[in-house]
C-alpha cells in the first residue's frame, strides 16, 4: 500500500532527490513481507512515538549500501531526499538520530532480524527466477577485527577484552586476528544464497554444510572443504561433487587427472573471489565496526542483502 504524500511532498517536484539505483531496489522487493520480522522492534526513545520499524530496517540497508557509520547515516537521512524516500520518511517528518539508529541496529542483531530478512529477500529473488541453482560456489574470507590484536606479550591466541568474539587464525604462514565471512554463492547469477559470520578460528570445513542449499546441481569448493563424508553425502543427494582434491600422507603427489580436475574447478569457483573483493573495497568491510560477534554478523548480513539487491537489479537491466 502506497504511503500518502504530505503537503510538503505534493508541492515539490517529484524528480527532486530521485535516485535510479534506490528506486530499482525499492521496486524489486515486496517490503511489506519483511514487516513480520521487524514489527516487534522499537527504535524510538522512551515516551516518544517509535519510528516505523520497516523504515529503520531500510535505513540499515542504506548504511550497508553506502558504507556509512551511524552518525553519517543520521546526517544522510537529514540531507538526502532519496534516502528519505527509500525509507518512507515524509519530507516534513523527523528522522532518527545516531543513538536511535544504533539502538535499533543492536536490537535487530539481538533478535536475528537481519538473518530472517536476508532469507525472505532471497526467497523473493528466487521466485523471480534470479537464483539459477546450477551450482554453489563455497569460500570464506578473513575480516580484520575492530581493535588491534592483543600485544605479543599476551601470547599468540590471546583474546581481546573489548572484542571477545574475535579470534586468531593463520593463513600462508601469517597470523590474523578477527573473523571470517563464509558464503555459498549461486553459480551464474553471482547471488549470495547462504552467509555465515564466525570467529576467525572457525575452520572453513566446519561450516560447509550450512553453505549448501540442497537444490543446486553441483558444489564447487577449494581443497580445504574435502572430506569423504561430504563427497558421499553430495552423491547421495544427487548433487555433483566439484570439490578439489588435496594431497595427504598416502598421496604426497596428486595424479595428473586430479591436478587437471583441480584446475578446472578453480576456474569455475573463481567468481566468488569478486564478492570478497567488492565486500572489502566497495562496501568497506575489510574491517569490522562493532565490538561483538552478534552485531558484526548482522552488519555483514546487511552487506550480503544489499549486494544481492544490487546484483539482482543489474541482472534485470541486462
Amino acid at each position: 500500500m502506497a504511503r500518502q504524500l504530505s503537503l510538503a511532498e505534493a508541492l515539490v517536484d517529484s524528480r527532486l532527490g530521485s535516485n535510479d539505483k534506490l528506486s530499482r531496489i525499492d521496486a524489486l522487493i515486496d517490503w511489506s513481507r519483511l514487516e513480520q520480522h521487524v514489527g516487534g522492534l522499537h527504535a524510538g526513545e522512551t515516551g516518544r512515538p517509535p519510528y516505523p520499524a520497516l523504515a529503520m530496517l531500510k535505513a540499515l540497508y542504506l548504511r550497508a549500501l553506502y558504507d556509512l557509520s551511524d552518525p553519517a547515516l543520521e546526517e544522510a537521512l537529514l540531507d538526502r531526499l532519496s534516502f528519505r524516500r527509500f525509507c518512507g520518511f515524509a519530507l516534513d517528518a523527523a528522522t532518527p538520530d545516531e543513538t536511535t539508529i544504533c539502538r535499533f541496529r543492536l536490537a535487530a542483531a539481538k533478535a536475528g532480524v537481519l538473518e530472517c530478512c536476508f532469507g525472505e529477500i532471497n526467497r523473493q529473488l528466487d521466485a523471480q527466477g534470479l537464483m539459477l541453482k546450477k551450482g554453489t560456489l563455497m569460500d570464506a574470507s578473513i575480516v580484520a577485527a575492530t581493535h588491534k590484536p592483543p600485544r605479543r606479550e599476551a601470547g599468540l591466541g590471546a583474546a581481546h577484552s573489548r572484542e571477545p568474539g574475535a579470534d586468531w587464525t593463520s593463513k600462508n604462514g601469517k597470523s590474523f586476528f578477527g573473523y571470517k565471512m563464509h558464503v555459498g554463492v549461486d553459480e551464474g547469477s553471482g547471488l549470495i544464497r547462504r552467509a555465515l559470520f564466525t570467529p576467525a578460528r572457525t575452520q572453513d570445513n566446519e561450516v560447509a554444510e550450512a553453505l549448501i542449499s540442497g537444490d543446486e546441481k553441483a558444489v564447487y569448493a577449494d581443497r580445504i572443504y574435502e572430506s569423504k563424508t561430504r563427497r558421499a553425502a553430495l552423491k547421495a543427494r544427487g548433487i555433483k561433487d566439484r570439490i578439489m582434491h588435496r594431497r595427504h600422507k598416502h598421496m604426497p603427489v596428486l595424479p595428473r587427472w586430479m591436478q587437471v580436475r583441480n584446475r578446472l574447478i578453480s576456474r569455475r569457483r573463481a567468481p566468488v573471489e569478486s564478492i570478497f573483493s567488492a565486500m572489502k573495497r566497495i562496501y568497506g568491510k575489510a574491517r569490522t565496526r562493532c565490538h561483538s560477534l552478534r552485531a558484526n554478523a548482522a552488519d555483514f548480513l546487511a552487506f550480503a542483502t544489499v549486494f544481492n539487491l544490487r546484483r539482482a537489479t543489474a541482472v534485470l537491466i541486462t
